[in-house]
């Protein structure tokens, strides 16, 4: 299908399919601001609560060039409005949960029972608002015996059993590169506060949402847990597949590449290429059986041939394959362009940089970065007005 296809009906007159929806974020870092992210490039009003020195996420690495600014922070909180309010104060508790009374959703991702002891915790906001939806994410959970630790990315990674089967084989356990536990946590959290609002809409009540890392994670993990529960073996396979072979990463002569084959039928037509009819006969289950050999073979095959060879023979039998990219080579591959998943934006500072677009498209309401993300306070005067305050308080 063309692009232009897609798209012959959007409308350009709305924000996104969640326009109108009001969102409340309390939220530091990652997990938190990538809820509010998702629903805020899906269309609704997103108010970030920040404390007026800033949060964390101001200060992580990398940094834009030449810039002050942090590349993660202009990513995840993009498409959002921001009022600097101290919570721990009385003016904070009463401007905060007067926004909790015009508002949809709440999103907060403090240790369980912070914003409680503030007064701005779920029982505040729902004698503010009865039907409010109130979002809690954390690292362990609001409840359970370690529901009081603190819980970050690395620690649901390890905690959940993630880590154990990542990397090498003969290797140690190994994060993800990414904050795969916070992006998960993001997910469910947004889908879970649009479940919730479905909810509401039959029956008129609100509630409170508990979204833990640690169980996103483990939600995520494909059912080893089950595996883990009932004592049955998991192998560390690295860039291998245990349910298929061969598949691998694969050295050619100029790069890398990652391919293999999961039906017969593809095995079949990968012997007609590697010169071996003689094995056109083994299926998956010997394949596996004798794993070695097979990923032998595709390997030497590979190892003497470009890597544009290898795509276009994979290719041209059907067969899945990929260059194994870095971030930079993936950035300006035509189909990562052709899909707006890098959208220049015009940061505060005046500078433009390219952010990673929305996943999702809509053909009807479809998606951008509007704004980019807010300085401190940036819409103070806006929300405060609009909660009635004047211009001298």
């Amino acid at each position: 299908m063309e692009k232009a296809m897609f798209y012959a009906n959007a409308r350009t007159d709305v924000r996104g399919p969640l326009q109108g929806i009001v969102v409340i974020e309390a939220t530091t870092t990652w997990a938190g601001p990538m809820a509010g992210c998702l629903l805020a490039d899906f269309g609704a009003t997103v108010i970030k609560v920040e404390h007026p020195q800033g949060e964390v996420a101001r200060k992580m690495r990398p940094i834009v060039p030449d810039s002050t600014l942090s590349l993660a922070h202009e990513t995840v909180n993009r498409n959002k409005q921001n009022l600097s309010l101290d919570l721990h104060s009385p003016i904070g508790k009463e401007i905060f949960l007067a926004l909790c009374g015009r508002a949809d959703i709440v999103i907060e991702n403090f240790k369980p029972g912070t914003l409680a002891s503030w007064g701005v915790g779920y029982a505040d906001a729902a004698r503010a608002k009865p039907d409010i939806i109130y979002v809690s994410i954390s690292g362990f959970g609001q409840f359970g015996p370690y529901s009081a630790r603190a819980g970050y990315d690395p620690i649901a990674q390890n905690f959940t059993g993630w880590t154990s089967l990542n990397g090498e084989p003969e290797g140690g356990p190994v994060k993800a590169p990414t904050y795969l536990g916070d992006d998960f946590a993001g997910l469910h959290a947004a889908l879970a506060a649009l479940a919730a609002m479905q909810h509401r809409l039959r029956t008129g009540e609100g509630q409170h949402v508990d979204v833990a890392l640690v169980d996103s994670l483990i939600y995520q993990s494909n059912g080893l847990l089950s595996a883990g529960a009932m004592g049955m073996p998991i192998e560390r396979m690295g860039n291998q597949f245990l349910t298929a072979a061969p598949s691998n990463v694969y050295v050619c002569a100029d790069g890398r590449v990652y391919g293999g084959v999961l039906l017969d039928t593809h095995w079949q037509a990968l012997c007609g290429a590697l010169e071996r009819p003689d094995l056109a006969q083994l299926r998956n289950a010997d394949r596996i059986a004798q794993r070695a050999l097979v990923d032998s073979l595709l390997a030497q095959w590979c190892a003497t041939r470009p890597r544009a060879e290898v795509i276009a023979t994979f290719a041209g039998l059907g067969l899945a394959v990929t260059p194994v990219n870095t971030f930079a080579e993936a950035a300006v591959d035509a189909h990562v362009q052709a899909r707006d998943m890098l959208l220049i934006t015009r940061l505060n500072d005046g500078r433009e940089i390219p952010l990673v677009g929305p996943a999702a498209k809509f053909s009807r309401t479809p998606l951008t970065i509007n704004n980019a993300a807010p300085a401190i306070g940036q819409d103070n005067e806006m929300i405060l007005q609009q909660l009635g305050y004047s211009v001298a308080e």
